[in-house]
């Protein structure tokens, strides 16, 4: 981890999860007892967004401020005024001078490819961070993610000390249904990579719920098909997707991503996760959504002890403080 650049999640491996598992759990130990403390003193994180940005942006600089160091803010996007871009600098020029004055750098940019040209270019000297590029990956969303779902059900991976003795730990096959907006959806892309490459001591099933343009892309499926223990099944029917389910994770039919109104008008609302839907799943089944949501979770179903989307944000701040501290070196 330390002195890495963190650009895709099949950089994981089993062993590098756990250990950040761990150094979440103990962040979360942490916030809940201390609020925090201060080994990331004098280190200054560069938070560089080209897209908007509120949970991920947010949650780096609270998970920063919480281990005792600072962040610049660089607001790239169209309506940003803080970005030399705007006066034809390029993304290399930009981050390379960024790193004059910081330590790490979190860095998302609607061209996808772009952040892992950043990171392995000759000018980067220091860690970059991948924030989201276009419609490839999230790797620290994918991230926080499997921590939730890891502990929220209790899961075992297949690594020295990786057993869950925890009461509530699951046994059985992982059952995984990605419902909505798989072809734009970074977050899912990242995270059936994730879970397949993850080494669970559980078998993994993937179910694929999308209207019928917006399917999981081939690149994803033929990554995921490579990977042992893993199913992958396509549904188009909401409610037989979640049959034997344990998590159900929710993506937002993305309108930014569509070229026209019209397109996006004809599969906006094509799934609402609501009170009928969650009293025929599973009683055990969690539900997720990388936020912020428009109308394909009721707000009727946030008082449902199932719904773990604002406890899924939470562990992202915990998540993220990990990360920060394994690559500057103080976990």
């Amino acid at each position: 981890w330390e002195g890495k650049n963190l650009i895709s999640v099949t950089q994981m491996t089993t062993s590098g999860i756990l250990r950040l598992f761990q150094t979440a759990a103990a962040m979360r130990d942490l916030v809940r007892s201390k609020g925090g403390d201060d080994r990331l003193k004098h280190k200054v994180l560069a938070s560089v967004f080209y897209e908007a940005s509120t949970r991920t942006s947010c949650s780096f600089q609270a998970a920063m401020m919480r281990l005792g160091g600072t962040f610049l803010h660089v607001d790239g996007g169209k309506g940003g005024n803080t970005s030399a871009s705007k006066k034809g600098e390029s993304l290399e020029d930009t981050i390379r001078c960024l790193e004059c004055y910081t330590d790490v750098t979190v860095l998302r940019h609607p061209t996808t490819g772009s952040v892992q040209q950043v990171a392995l270019g000759d000018g980067t000297v220091k860690p970059v961070i991948n924030a989201g590029d276009g419609v490839g990956e999230h790797p620290t969303q994918a991230l926080l993610d499997f921590f939730t779902i890891f502990d929220e059900l209790g899961l075992s991976l297949d690594v020295d000390n990786g057993n869950n003795t925890a009461d509530n730990s699951h046994t059985g096959p992982l059952v995984v249904v990605l419902l909505g907006d798989l072809k734009h959806g970074r977050t899912v892309h990242s995270l059936a990579k994730l879970l397949a490459r993850s080494s669970l001591k559980h078998e993994l099933v993937l179910r694929y719920c999308a209207p019928a343009s917006l399917e999981m892309p081939a690149h994803v499926k033929e990554y995921v098909q490579q990977c042992t223990n893993v199913k992958q099944e396509e549904y188009s029917d909401m409610s037989e997707a979640v049959k034997g389910a344990n998590v159900l994770y929710v993506t937002r039919v993305q309108k930014e991503r569509f070229e026209t109104t019209e397109d996006y008008e004809k599969v906006k609302g094509a799934y609402v996760v609501d009170t009928s839907l969650m009293e025929a799943a599973p009683q055990g089944m969690i539900v997720m959504h990388p936020l912020p949501r428009v109308d394909e979770i009721s707000t009727d179903v946030d008082s449902d002890p199932r719904a773990c989307y604002f406890r899924q944000m939470e562990n992202g701040m915990f998540v993220r403080m990990a990360i920060l501290a394994l690559i500057l070196g103080a976990p």
